[in-house]
């Protein structure tokens, strides 16, 4: 189990301190608090406690360009794209005001980023041409039961004409028998009819094609309620349209309403810093995981669609050729899933989702392997109705296929959690997970980042429910994969927990944003407030003495299976080279990070010569960040390089 760091201190200053304590307790506790916070700060500040714990400091994010950060995207221009669109704010939402800001972290330079729509927990990606794709947001927002002044739910336009589809826009009024009315809330296309032949003299049967919206009554109040199945004429429509057109709806009430998704997909080029709307996605999506295959198209499931409920199963795939979606295999999760690409066509779930879902649905691990649509469940997880809100990360090198699993939450608001930690090898013959080392506390929203020096990096979280009863965890950890142990890190001084994210950067340190608490106090009296700083932690290997330095030797664009020369003025001090893909993160599921390790193949007196593994499965295409390592463990600042297949 991981410790607080101990604190070290000369004899003299422990003296003089103690007794400055000792007299102020005499007088007067808060003063006696104030002394030790304040030895605390100069404590942390010294060179042997960074060169062994680390080291917190506060970015400096102007009052104009802070926001609500929900989403933080490192770009192959070394830049940071951070997210808020509506930022979780139904007041920014009804007005449209949707932002984005791009955080240069070596210029510690800001700018404000046109947003075009609510890309409020949507799901993004690592294109191989190194723009991003987002994909998904918010088209509503919840509305709790009491709350809802509208009765409303899901509506089946149908269309009866074999030879004409019809779209129908936003605010389109469906009236039922009794006269009661209800507006669309979105534009809502419905395909011809199907024509099937009888075989009997070339008659056809037609059968109505049908689409899916969410309606509500243009009335406020309990009259506009019903329970029962209802035809509903479309106003504005006559004769054979009027016939053929219509919509059924088997129930609509005040029940409560369900955050919707929306189908709009964007990608965002880092080199113009602006988005491209591209093709829609075929479902809405709200809380959808994205992960970029070894061909480099996309594969998009789950998240909340447009009338609120989890997708079900009706997963796609995004062509960054063609910039279209089109069906990929079937299979039910619940949202935010947390996947990892282990092979061609194979995909691992860890269990590990951020909420929306039955409890006793599409939460078990397992292996998929898209070409067969077959899914092979891995066991051995203690505490696995205790996955939401937990953590997952592909553990370095990426080689290892080994998968663990940190902390978790239970189904919804529970106030189970664990420190539970699992690990799987996935090449293992019969892979099945194994209790790894536990974690301080029970702690759900953790954060964890993979290091180029093959550790990951832990942060943050809540032992309760988005921080409830003031439950933030202001811990940190290293976890070492070669002794599966923890040792503690410098402790952050912000909370964290809901919408929050953490990204390496590629000088080595690592930025953590956003937190999204329930209440502001240990009664859960006060609301919470979002929490826009940003805290930038600095690994113990910053503060290890001069870092080496590296430069491309070649060009930069790379084949899988291809070398690349890299020009340093110590190669032999070089212990070891990884290649490490910039994250995407929301929720604390990071989309895209992994950390491959480069073979190093030759070396000169200024060059060492590493070979890109020619696996597109454990190198997606795309940008990476390669880093030189020393023996003392000390990482270079990266240097961008392009694999493409």
């Amino acid at each position: 189990m991981a410790q607080r760091p101990p604190r070290r201190t000369t004899r003299k200053t422990l003296f003089g301190v103690a007794a400055f304590v000792a007299l102020a307790t005499l007088n007067a506790p808060a003063v006696a608090g104030f002394a030790q916070h304040a030895y605390h700060r100069w404590e942390v500040n010294q060179p042997e406690y960074k060169a062994k714990y680390g080291h917190w400091a506060l970015a400096d994010l102007p009052k104009k360009y802070q926001l609500n950060s929900i989403h933080a995207i490192l770009l192959h221009t070394g830049k940071v794209l951070l997210i808020a669109g509506s930022g979780n704010s139904v007041k920014q939402f009804d007005g449209g005001v949707f932002r984005s800001t791009l955080w240069d972290p070596t210029a510690d330079t800001f700018k404000k980023i046109d947003t075009p729509a609510d890309l409020f927990c949507g799901g993004h990606a690592q294109l191989p041409d190194g723009n991003v794709l987002i994909a998904g947001g918010t088209a509503r927002y919840e509305v709790l039961k009491g709350d809802v002044k509208r009765a409303g739910g899901a509506m089946l336009v149908k269309n009866e004409d074999p030879d004409r589809a019809r779209t129908f826009p936003k605010g389109t009024v469906f009236r039922s028998p009794s006269g009661v009315e209800y507006r669309s809330r979105f534009a809502v296309r419905v395909p011809p009819a199907k024509k099937t032949p009888t075989g009997r003299g070339g008659n056809v049967k037609v059968t109505a094609s049908e689409a899916r919206v969410f309606v509500e009554a243009v009335d406020e109040g309990p009259l506009s309620i019903t329970n029962t199945t209802e035809q509903y004429a479309i106003q504005g429509l006559k004769g054979t349209d009027a016939d053929n057109l219509y919509g059924i709806a088997n129930k609509l009430g005040l029940d409560k309403k369900d955050f919707q998704g929306i189908k709009d997909a964007y990608e965002f080029d880092p080199v113009t810093e602006k988005y491209t709307k591209v093709a829609s996605m075929h479902e809405a999506r709200w809380y959808p995981t994205l992960t970029t295959l070894s061909d480099g198209r996309v594969l998009a499931v789950s998240g909340l669609d447009d009338i609120g409920q989890v997708v079900p199963g009706k997963n796609e795939l995004y062509d960054p050729q063609t910039k279209t979606w089109s069906p990929a295999p079937t299979r039910y999760f619940p949202t935010y899933p947390s996947l990892f690409l282990t092979g061609r066509q194979k995909v691992f779930y860890s269990g590990s989702n951020a909420g929306y879902g039955p409890a006793d649905k599409g939460r078990e691990p397992g292996l998929w392997d898209l070409g067969t649509n077959t899914f092979t469940p891995i066991g051995g997880l203690k505490d696995p109705d205790i996955l939401e809100t937990s953590s997952s990360v592909l553990l370095p090198p990426a080689q290892d296929k080994k998968v663990m699993v940190l902390g978790g939450g239970g189904v919804g608001e529970s106030r189970a959690a664990t420190s539970r930690t699992a690990i799987v090898d996935l090449d293992a013959e019969r892979p099945a997970f194994t209790t790894g080392p536990h974690l301080p506390m029970n702690t759900r929203y953790l954060n964890s980042v993979i290091l180029p020096d093959d550790t990951v990096f832990t942060t943050g979280g809540s032992s309760g429910y988005r921080g409830k009863g003031a439950s933030d965890i202001l811990k940190a950890q290293i976890y070492t994969p070669a002794t599966n142990t923890f040792a503690p890190a410098a402790e952050p001084s912000v909370g964290r927990n809901y919408h929050t994210e953490a990204l390496l950067l590629p000088d080595g340190r690592v930025a953590v944003f956003g937190s999204d608490p329930l209440f502001a106090d240990r009664a859960d009296s006060r609301p919470g407030r979002f929490e826009q700083r940003v805290e930038v932690f600095s690994p113990s290997y910053l503060h290890h003495g001069e870092r080496p330095d590296l430069a491309l030797g070649s060009r930069v664009e790379v084949e899988h299976g291809g070398q690349v020369v890299l020009r340093t003025t110590d190669p032999t001090g070089i212990s070891r080279v990884r290649l490490i893909r910039p994250g995407s993160t929301t929720h604390v599921t990071d989309f895209d990070q992994r950390s491959v390790a480069l073979d190093i193949t030759r070396r000169a007196d200024t060059e060492l010569t590493v070979s890109v593994p020619d696996d597109a499965s454990l190198v997606p295409p795309g940008w990476y960040m390669a880093v030189a390592v020393n023996a003392k463990g000390v990482p270079s600042p990266a240097t961008w390089i392009h694999v493409f297949a």
